[in-house]
């Protein structure tokens, strides 16, 4: 018999308020030393805020097209050859791009400082569903990076 692959996402339950998986990854992703009721409650007020905020879309689809805006498409990779190292663009994996975008979401709220995290988050989202804001500005370089080094996509292996 072979190695099965399990994905995370057969064994994450939907969260509790949307019966979404993808706002349960975010709550997971959220979560600092296993505190996951702290990062629901911030999670859960940053929706509220994005509801007060956006009030002609529901706070999901913020959600979903905040990810979908900010989930980078190419990246660089290192690479080695002789004794040069260039960077090389290499598409990006669809669940390495989910990851990149909730990541990206995050740093970019926590990296603002004075105000509580759940405003902070709510208006990354909504930054993100704008398609402007720090995390969608990490994209932008992003791309903007593998696009200038085209050149070397022939080192792809």
């Amino acid at each position: 018999m072979g190695l099965e692959y399990r994905s995370t996402e057969v064994f994450l339950k939907p969260d509790v308020r949307y019966n979404s998986k993808l706002a349960a990854k975010f709550i997971n992703c959220l979560m600092r030393k296993g505190k996951k009721s702290t990062a629901e409650k911030v999670f859960y007020q940053a929706m509220d805020y994005v509801e007060k905020k956006v009030s002609e879309k529901q706070p999901l689809e913020v959600l979903e097209t905040a990810i979908n805006n900010i989930k980078p498409l190419v990246e660089v990779r290192s690479r080695r050859v002789g004794g040069a190292t260039y960077q090389v663009p290499v598409e990006v994996p669809r669940k390495r791009q989910m990851s990149l975008g909730i990541r990206w979401i995050l740093q970019a709220a926590k990296a603002k400082k004075g105000r509580p995290m759940y405003r902070r988050l709510g208006d990354e989202l909504i930054d993100g569903h704008k398609k402007q804001g720090a995390a969608y500005t990490k994209k932008e370089n992003t791309h903007k990076m593998a696009e200038a080094n085209k050149a070397f996509a022939h080192f792809t292996w």
